[in-house]
């Protein structure tokens, strides 16, 4: 089946924007423009491929015309890198909320500087990020899954190493007579959201019932470590966000073995000098600030 690669990447463009008004304007469209290619496009592979919700959803069978647009860009940037084109190749790839807020970002900087790219980042647990590339939603991930996504490639990224931590004030609270099992179980936590599991892991090597302590929910790595910072409840912290508060006595160290999560970095299995050069910056950088795998 020979598909339009322009037809393709107006689906894909309304899947990205969300509405076709909005993939109108990107694309310098007229709405009715973008509505009748969409249409053209369902009507040549014979399948419906986009939700008409708000914001829009694609199919089973669009999400295959989607990865296609997607290697259909990065193939285009390859080719039009040598004319120094003007129009930057938007890059969408997924992370967790944690490795972004300590690590993540740096990398991208220094693409960003030097390529004419642009970075469509995807927030979520680090173990639901790698559905995003069997959809073809993102090019890469970073994920906790050591098995590649079929027709994906993996890297080991480092060990997200993260520590247990309170505010000397709470702790001295609801801690009183020491870090113990029982105590831990009326002691409330900050869980990031129900999905959560990284305190309920440590609660249950402490010997403590991980679904005992009362919770707080705060859904953005910056703001649950502000929550700890503030004594609303006791957290697994990163190692990057816990030292300084570890060093200047702002937080207190309540022992147990820190948990450990492995990262790999995923993307699709596609030669694309772009989308090598993305990988190499951020598996060097991950590689650099996370703990080696033993």
């Amino acid at each position: 089946m020979n598909i339009d690669p322009s037809l393709a990447r107006t689906l894909m463009a309304v899947l990205d924007e969300g509405t076709m008004d909005a993939a109108a304007r990107r694309l310098h469209l007229t709405p009715s423009a973008v509505s009748q290619r969409v249409k053209a496009i369902e009507d040549h592979v014979g399948r419906v491929l986009l939700v008409r919700s708000k914001p829009a959803r694609a199919t089973q069978a669009g999400l295959a015309i989607v990865r296609f647009a997607r290697q259909i860009e990065l193939l285009s940037h390859d080719a039009s890198a040598a004319f120094e084109a003007s129009t930057p190749t938007s890059v969408p790839l997924a992370v967790n909320a944690d490795s972004l807020s300590t690590w993540f970002l740096a990398p991208l900087a220094r693409l960003a500087s030097r390529l004419n790219v642009t970075f469509d980042l995807h927030r979520d647990d680090q173990d639901f990020t790698a559905h995003m590339l069997e959809s073809g939603e993102v090019m890469g991930a970073v994920t906790s899954k050591a098995v590649p996504v079929a027709g994906c490639r993996l890297q080991p990224l480092g060990v997200m190493r993260y520590e247990a931590v309170a505010a000397p004030d709470y702790a001295r609270r609801w801690l009183p007579a020491g870090f113990y099992a029982s105590a831990f179980e009326q002691a409330p936590l900050v869980e990031f959201d129900r999905r959560d599991d990284l305190q309920r892991q440590w609660l249950f090597a402490t010997g403590a019932d991980p679904d005992a302590p009362p919770r707080h929910y705060v859904p953005a790595s910056h703001d649950f470590a502000i929550a700890v910072h503030l004594g609303i409840g006791w957290g697994l912290l990163p190692q990057a966000q816990a030292q300084d508060g570890l060093r200047s006595g702002e937080l207190v160290s309540l022992g147990g073995e820190p948990v450990d999560v492995p990262l790999y970095w995923q993307q699709w299995n596609l030669r694309s000098e772009l989308l090598d050069a993305v990988a190499s910056e951020i598996v060097a950088e991950g590689q650099r600030v996370l703990v080696s795998e033993s």
